[in-house]
């Protein structure tokens, strides 16, 4: 089973081909079944040989197509400050890019 770990948004994934995963929302408009192209690859291992990068592996690139946008559950950011009456309660949904990965190079 091949697989490899790409780095998108400032986090790390672990990926193989048919994986869905969420990622930070990807800039720019995308419709449904586009490409997109990730070239931060930092580990490829095909099953017999692993290749390490340097931090990346030049001519690496794994192919995944767009899937859909959307937000996370809404999570509580609360502030609290005992004796002083201080409560700040707020709430915070994270974008997201939902991607299918088709291939790894």
């Amino acid at each position: 089973m091949s697989f490899a770990v790409i780095e998108t948004g400032g986090k790390q994934y672990k990926v193989s081909v048919g994986d869905s995963l969420r990622v930070e929302k990807l800039s720019g408009p995308h419709k449904e079944g586009d490409t997109i192209t990730f070239d931060k690859v930092m580990i490829v291992d095909d099953g017999k040989n692993t290749t390490v990068g340097t931090p990346y592996i030049d001519k690496a690139k794994v192919e995944a197509s767009f899937e859909e946008e959307g937000k996370a559950k809404k999570i509580s950011v609360i502030q609290y400050k005992s004796k002083s009456r201080h409560f700040i309660n707020k709430g915070h949904r994270q974008p997201y890019t939902k991607v299918k990965i088709t291939s790894i190079k």
